[in-house]
């Protein structure tokens, strides 16, 4: 939609060319992608429930754990009904502040949160007499309100310098969802401050948490040496789902939909696969339900 002004034109929607214009290749990518948004809210329903109804996974990391299914689900409902959409009714036209706002909030959040689960394992793993007093439950709550307090403010200011942008010509996105990159080629005035302005706020906060994983998992790693073999399986086992890439700092089409789609259907495989616990737990609520 563009709205005519006297001077100019101000666009308010934004038109997707989406993933592909062949109804066959469209039908096809409709039915994997439900299918695997549907195992994404599945599985990482199932993680929260298990951990909230489970007495003996009231850990600060299985806390930790439920608020990245959490963030798992909420970020891929963003950007995967909305392809879905376009794919099955060819409706390929949004407003994009609430999207690319909710995009990058819970992009930085989960960023923000894989850092702490890295802090948090590098505590129980190279200090565990001090993890007790160091990650109660009190100091998880309050890091989990600071990520989301960083989130939203992050999330502000890409929106914002986003949005203050005149975009006065076309309004086509060479992309299936909103984000900064190529709605701001679209606007009509000089990108070149906001442009580094947008890039500066996201790369302090991918280059820290990065840095802060990598000497995390550095020291980790280092102290393993010293463990059984049982001992280091474990310890790695419980990392396993902190590897996951951030989602918000792709523009090509095929490696946006692994991280929009794919990305957020892995903690739920790689938790229930890989830990004993949670897969231990499963089993016990199953059997519970099937009692009762």
């Amino acid at each position: 939609t563009i709205m005519l002004m006297p001077w100019c034109s101000y666009v308010t929607q934004f038109v997707f060319l989406g993933l592909t214009d062949n109804w066959v290749l469209e039908i096809l990518f409709f039915m994997a992608f439900s299918a695997m948004y549907v195992l994404t809210l599945r599985g990482n329903i199932l993680i929260m429930v298990t951990i909230v109804f489970t007495p003996c996974l009231s850990t600060p990391m299985y806390f930790f754990l439920s608020n990245l299914s959490f963030i798992d689900i909420c970020h891929s409902s963003v950007t995967v009904p909305k392809m879905l959409e376009g794919l099955l009714f060819d409706r390929k036209t949004i407003s994009c502040i609430a999207q690319l706002f909710f995009l990058h909030l819970f992009a930085c959040a989960e960023i923000l949160l894989l850092t702490i689960m890295a802090y948090d394992r590098y505590v129980a793993i190279c200090a565990p007499l001090h993890y007790p007093n160091v990650m109660n439950m009190r100091v998880c709550v309050q890091l989990v309100f600071v990520l989301w307090l960083a989130g939203t403010v992050h999330s502000l200011v890409q929106t914002f310098l986003t949005i203050r942008l005149s975009y006065c010509g076309p309004n086509v996105i060479d992309s299936y969802f909103c984000n900064v990159p190529p709605v701001i080629k679209l606007a009509c005035t000089d990108t070149c401050l906001t442009g580094i302005l947008i890039v500066s706020n996201r790369g302090t906060i991918s280059l820290s948490c990065f840095l802060a994983l990598v000497a995390s998992y550095t020291i980790i790693l280092f102290s393993l040496r010293k463990q059984s073999a049982e001992g280091r399986r474990k310890a790695l086992s419980t990392c396993l789902a902190h590897f996951m890439p951030d989602t918000s700092f792709s523009t090509d089409k095929l490696v946006s939909v692994f991280y929009t789609v794919v990305t957020p259907l892995l903690n739920p495989f790689i938790d229930t696969l890989r830990n004993e616990e949670i897969k231990s737990a499963m089993k016990h609520l199953r059997q519970r339900r099937v009692f009762s």
